[in-house]
Parts: C-alpha cells; sequence; structure tokens
C-alpha cells in the first residue's frame, strides 16, 4: 500500500500526517511532492495561523526516503532529478509558508525525516524519539542546501558529527545540540503541541510573516552560489553516479552492511 499525506484541522491549527505506517512513514516522491502541496495549501488558507507536521501512528515521525523505491526512482539521472526536485519542494515549504511550521516527532527520525525536520521552525519530541542522518551508509550525497540547513540549526560541528558517523542519537541529545526546542514525555506530547501551536496561533500573523521572510533571506544567503560551484556540483554527481550508492540501497535492503568502494 503507498504512503499519503493527509490533514485535519483544529481550530486555526492545520495538522499534517505524514502516513506510511508499514514502513514507519517513509517516503514516496509523491508523498514528498504531497506534502509541499498540503503546506502551500495550509499557508493559503485564511483559517489556519500554525501548521504542524506529525508521523501516523506512534513508531516514527519520518524513518526516510523509501529506500525500495531507489532502483526505480533514484538510478537514472532524470529520475533522481525529479526525486530530488520533489524532496527539496518539502524541505523547502516551511520555510516559503508565511505561517509558523512546527515538527511533532515521535519515535524514528532518520534521514529524510531529520531532514525535513531540520526544515520546520520548531520541534518538539517525544522522550521516545530518534534521530540519524544514515547518508553515509547509502552513499548519499547530501545537497548543499540541506547541509547549509542543518549548520543553521545545530552548527558546524554538529553537522559534521551528525553525517560522519551516521550514528543513532536520542532525544536528550538533540536537545543538548539545540536540533529540538524542547523533549517531552510520550504521554504528554499531543497536549504540549497542542498548547503551543494554540499559543502562537495568537499572535500577530504579519508579525510572524515578517519574521520568516527575514529567516529565510538571511539562511540562504550565497547558499545558491555555493551550490552552483563545479567542484561541488561533480562532487555531487559522483555520489549520484557512484557503485557505492547502488551497494548503499542494496545493502540497506538486505540488511547487511555495506561494502564500499570509493567508486
Amino acid at each position: 500500500m503507498n504512503g499519503t499525506v493527509f490533514s485535519r484541522q483544529q481550530g486555526a491549527v492545520r495538522n499534517l500526517v505524514i502516513s506510511n505506517p508499514a514502513k514507519r512513514n517513509a517516503m514516496s516522491r509523491d508523498m514528498w511532492q504531497s506534502l509541499a502541496d498540503h503546506i502551500a495549501q495550509a499557508d493559503a488558507d485564511p483559517s489556519v495561523r500554525v501548521i504542524v507536521l506529525q508521523g501516523d501512528g506512534d513508531q516514527a515521525f519520518v524513518s526516510g526516503a523509501d529506500i525500495s523505491t531507489f532502483e526505480a526512482q533514484r538510478t537514472d539521472p532524470e529520475d533522481q532529478r525529479r526525486f530530488s526536485a520533489a524532496v527539496e519542494a518539502a524541505y523547502g515549504a516551511p520555510a516559503k509558508a508565511s505561517k509558523p511550521v512546527i515538527a511533532k516527532i515521535r519515535g524514528i527520525c532518520f534521514g529524510g525525516g531529520l531532514g525535513l525536520a531540520a526544515a520546520c521552525d520548531l520541534r518538539i519530541a517525544a522522550d521516545d524519539a530518534r534521530f540519524r542522518m544514515p547518508a553515509a551508509r547509502l552513499g548519499l550525497g547530501y545537497g548543499t542546501q540541506g547541509i547549509a540547513r542543518f549548520i543553521s540549526v545545530v552548527g558546524m560541528a554538529n553537522t559534521l558529527d551528525m553525517f560522519m558517523t551516521a550514528r543513532i542519537f536520542p532525544a536528550s541529545a538533540a536537545l543538548s545540540m539545540g536540533f529540538v526546542r524542547e523533549v517531552v514525555s510520550v504521554d504528554q506530547l499531543d497536549q504540549h503541541v497542542d498548547a503551543l501551536a494554540s499559543s502562537i496561533a495568537e499572535n500577530a500573523p504579519l508579525t510572524i510573516a515578517a519574521l520568516k521572510r527575514t529567516v529565510a533571506a538571511l539562511s540562504s544567503a550565497h547558499v545558491q552560489e555555493i551550490a552552483a560551484r563545479p567542484e561541488i556540483v561533480e562532487a555531487l554527481a559522483r555520489c549520484a553516479q557512484s557503485e557505492d550508492y547502488r551497494e548503499g540501497a542494496r545493502a540497506f535492503m538486505e540488511k547487511r552492511t555495506p561494502n564500499f568502494q570509493g567508486r
């Protein structure tokens, strides 16, 4: 069964639910694009003041991109471009939105889920949340905009740690590095996020919109110029076209340690 994104609204708060429970809310290309569309629709709706992203169920926020689709959607260069465009649309949507976007995180928040959470304005985690950036275990080259986003959230040292080690870290570590704003118990998460969202919804929307425009401009300064540098374009292309990239996806699907060769 394919995953989906659906919405529900309570007062001025629109909850967007990422739903693929059988795969711990792993995201297909269509789901990434659907999420971007849902955020844009919520932003355009005058009844909405705050947007909350969450995973369906209690196992995961988002476990990452759906690795099972990699062979079909991420090996051909044009397919890679379409997949990357859908992911970037979802990552870019929270910053483009004039309204606050909160990530409500339970359970697994890995890979694309970690990137999505980093793109949100605020992140609140339950104490059962676990975080990981496994790009280096999959042979993935992570784009310049994504790296810049992580640096803006947690700083250079923590970004290097996340990406180089590909380690799993708990909610307490995410709090200490500043990735999440707060960690609360599982049974308090819904109530806590509801109260936070409601309190923000009472504030002046034009002030918040102006703040978000300013933050987005400051965060993106020079990123496009850096991303276009030939050495960076070439390095990312080498990852995408490498045998290591295919080996990483195969090893993940086969639940074994990848054997990377650097080619």
